[in-house]
């Protein structure tokens, strides 16, 4: 008898203690999580895929064929060289931490080289599934180094956008230079003040799910201002000059908007509804500027254009960037018609109307793109989707004033950083291509090659 009851007693113990360790409110200490990592380093892998190839088709194809290579290569070397900048010291001064003064405007060099970071360590910013840890501070579910290499992509494609402002007209000795001081001295400090959890417009409570501020605006910015002091190509009239490859065009078109799903769904850095919704939004969006971008073209001129709908599909994903973690279905319809009217606008009568000569509509589409969206986000913004955030149409106007806020400083410093980097950059190396190299083509003078052979 006297062993049963030490049985009993036993299984009770084992029962209590069970049910204690499952009511226990001791914080559970933070680990990676598989699904969520695979899912990042697929979302990397197609951001990548956005750069090359896509942006290099979708740019390439637009110029004329005696510069097709010097696109193709002005993409590749931004590929290269800003990812090493990134881990030198790109990654730190973006999200890392500085001291006194400097810390909402700047990371500091903790991190250059990626130094103190373990390949055990986990990502430090996660903002819509964080765990708490142990220590008090928010971690994410993926590996510290999964999340650097997918920031290391937007840093990579920022730059690259700004190409299809300069495109034919600049020289690579210039445009190399220029790259490297922009990425380091502008994108790396609006990526602070944006994404880093010291960054002032972070604070403040600015909302910019995938970069519709730190590289649509900031690129599209840099754009018109590098455009306007190279001035027009030669042989620029106003009107845009036909695109030598249109197949180029789609395929790189078609490319970018698979790439944007892990452009915008992995920026939740999750495997999840939030991704799920940003996934859908983000299609939605481009349908719908795609669209009515084709709308427009048939009825204004007469004939749905391949070009046409190609644009407008870009321009819808570049839209609904900023909101696509704060918005529902109705918000992307919206925003996805909305930026589509004004971008082909821009596009077809104010950019002939003023003369300037962006030459792949980097301005037009990226920078208009952006603003819309990143005003919008602070319109249509949805507590349905993340229970945080709301925007004017559920009455939170103050988000509008807000997004404005980011929008117009993000314009000023992205304008007069890209002013002084060229100026310094045409001192040093000079930055136009000379009259004889432009005629010729930049695939042959800047490169020595030529994209088409004909051989007997």
């Amino acid at each position: 008898m006297k062993k049963y009851i030490l049985l009993i007693m036993n299984l009770l113990t084992i029962f209590y203690s069970t049910l204690s360790a499952q009511n226990s409110t001791q914080p559970v200490a933070p680990s990676v999580n598989a699904g969520d990592t695979a899912w990042m380093i697929v979302a990397t892998a197609f951001v990548l895929l956005m750069s090359i190839p896509g942006l290099a088709l979708f740019y390439g194809g637009l110029v004329r064929r005696k510069n097709v290579l010097n696109v193709f290569m002005q993409v590749f070397i931004i590929v290269a060289i800003v990812s090493i900048e990134w881990v030198i010291c790109g990654y730190s001064l973006s999200f890392g931490s500085s001291k006194g003064f400097l810390s909402p405007f700047i990371g500091g060099f903790d991190w250059a080289f990626l130094n103190n970071i373990k390949i055990t360590d986990l990502s430090p910013y996660f903002i819509s599934h964080s765990q708490i840890g142990l220590d008090g501070h928010v971690t994410g579910t993926i590996p510290h180094i999964i999340f650097i290499m997918y920031q290391c992509m937007f840093a990579v494609i920022t730059p690259a956008l700004i190409i299809g402002a300069f495109a034919e007209r600049i020289s690579f000795k210039g445009f190399f230079v220029f790259t490297i001081l922009w990425s380091i001295f502008v994108y790396n400090p609006v990526a602070h003040w944006v994404w880093s959890v010291d960054g002032w417009l972070f604070k403040l409570g600015a909302l910019d799910f995938a970069g519709g501020t730190v590289v649509h605006i900031n690129a599209g910015i840099a754009a018109i201002v590098t455009a306007i002091m190279l001035g027009k190509r030669r042989d620029y009239k106003r009107h845009a000059i036909p695109p030598h490859n249109i197949t180029y065009v789609v395929m790189g078109a078609g490319l970018l908007w698979v790439g944007w799903f892990g452009f915008n769904a992995g920026s939740g850095l999750a495997a999840d509804g939030l991704a799920g919704n940003a996934l859908m939004v983000t299609h939605i969006a481009a349908a719908a500027a795609a669209l009515t971008w084709f709308i427009m073209d048939w009825f204004i001129d007469k004939r749905p254009t391949v070009v046409g709908i190609s644009t407008g599909a870009v321009a819808g994903l570049v839209a609904i960037t900023p909101a696509a973690g704060f918005v529902g279905i109705p918000g992307a319809l919206v925003i996805g018609m909305v930026v589509s009217i004004v971008c082909f606008c821009m596009v077809a009568y104010v950019k002939p109307k003023l003369g300037y000569d962006d030459s792949l509509d980097a301005f037009g589409v990226h920078g208009i793109g952006g603003i819309i969206g990143a005003i919008l986000t602070g319109v249509f913004a949805s507590p349905l989707i993340q229970s945080a955030y709301s925007g004017a149409i559920y009455g939170n106007f103050h988000q509008v004033l807000v997004q404005l806020i980011a929008v117009f400083s993000i314009i000023i410093y992205s304008g007069i950083g890209t002013f002084i980097l060229f100026k310094i950059t045409e001192k040093l190396v000079g930055i136009r291509a000379s009259d004889k190299h432009e005629a010729i083509g930049l695939d042959e003078t800047q490169h020595g090659e030529t994209a088409y052979n004909n051989f007997d």
